[in-house]
């Protein structure tokens, strides 16, 4: 198994099973991807691109213009897919607004598939944005994983969940959201997107 690999399922173990202390060992590196999008590079390392050029292998469940969907090869699970944009972006926050919509918009379409398919009557959809949330593609996805009951895949539902403390703590919280919120929406607006932020 490369190192890539090893690196992957480790990171997804640590959110099955998590410890108070994991680190990713220094010899792993993550992928560096040349971007279709942005500077249409013939040289790519990115194995989403790949599978979408038809030069590497992968089990398609679902295409067409815009994303794939494929079944993940180090499933957390039966079933465990990934819809994917088919021009490269790094991260979620670095995809346009449009293609994000366009891969959520396939959601309940494949995931009544996958649940079907797998015999299960629930799924977590989940993002990992990042390397510290576990990103080790760094091309824009989105994972399905069907669920079935006591199937104890995260070990953070097990946790006790606290409520929040209406305090001054949280009041200052959701006004510095508030005010990124409208730093961002100042930045769409200049591009023509217009949001709007709740008030307290």
């Amino acid at each position: 198994m490369d190192a890539y690999a090893r690196r992957r399922i480790a990171i997804i173990s640590s959110h099955v099973n998590p410890t108070p202390e994991t680190s990713t060992p220094s010899t792993l590196s993550t992928f560096a991807c040349a971007s279709h999008a942005n500077d249409n590079k013939e040289i790519n390392h990115c194995i989403f691109c790949k599978i979408i050029h038809g030069e590497a292998p992968a089990l398609k469940v679902y295409e067409d213009d815009e994303c794939l969907c494929i079944l993940d090869t180090y499933p957390l699970c039966h079933g465990h897919s990934l819809i994917i944009p088919k021009f490269h972006f790094p991260s979620l926050d670095a995809t346009p607004p449009s293609v994000i919509g366009s891969m959520c918009s396939k959601v309940p379409l494949i995931s009544n598939a996958v649940m079907k398919a797998t015999g299960c009557d629930s799924f977590n959809l989940l993002v990992n944005n990042g390397a510290t949330a576990g990103q080790v593609i760094f091309h824009t996805h989105i994972h399905i994983i069907p669920r079935k009951e006591n199937d104890c895949l995260w070990a953070s539902e097990s946790l006790k969940r606290r409520p929040l403390k209406l305090d001054q703590e949280a009041s200052q919280l959701a006004n510095c959201i508030r005010e990124n919120l409208l730093i961002v929406n100042h930045y769409e607006d200049s591009k023509g997107q217009v949001s709007t932020p709740v008030g307290n």
